[in-house]
C-alpha cells in the first residue's frame, strides 16, 4: 500500500474528502518527524513506538577501494518499537 492507496482508504472509511485524508497524514507524518528531532518518542498505543537513536561513529571500508578505511560518522536514525496490539495481530491471535 502507498501513500495514494491509503489516502484513498482512509477517505472511503471515514467520509471525509481525499484531501482532508491526505493533510491528516501529512499533520502525522510532521508532527511525528517534529518529535523525532526535538529528541522525543511518539507512542501510538497498541501500534508501536517511534523514536531517534544516535548510532555512534565507526570505522568502515571503502566499497569502491577495499583497501582503503573511512570514518563512517555519528548520525541520528528513526527506531521503531512495535505494541502489542500489532505483535498479536501479525501473529495471527487477533
Amino acid at each position: 500500500m502507498n501513500k495514494a492507496s491509503l489516502i484513498e482508504k482512509i477517505s472511503n472509511e471515514t467520509k471525509v474528502s481525499k484531501k482532508q485524508a491526505e493533510d491528516m497524514i501529512d499533520l502525522l507524518v510532521n508532527t511525528i518527524i517534529a518529535e523525532l528531532k526535538e529528541g522525543r518518542e511518539v507512542t501510538i498505543t497498541g501500534f508501536g513506538t517511534f523514536s531517534a537513536r544516535t548510532r555512534h561513529a565507526r570505522g568502515g571500508v571503502n566499497p569502491q577501494k577495499p583497501t582503503e578505511r573511512i570514518q563512517i560518522p555519528e548520525v541520528k536514525v528513526a527506531k521503531f518499537k512495535t505494541g502489542k496490539t500489532l505483535k498479536d495481530a501479525l501473529k495471527g491471535k487477533i
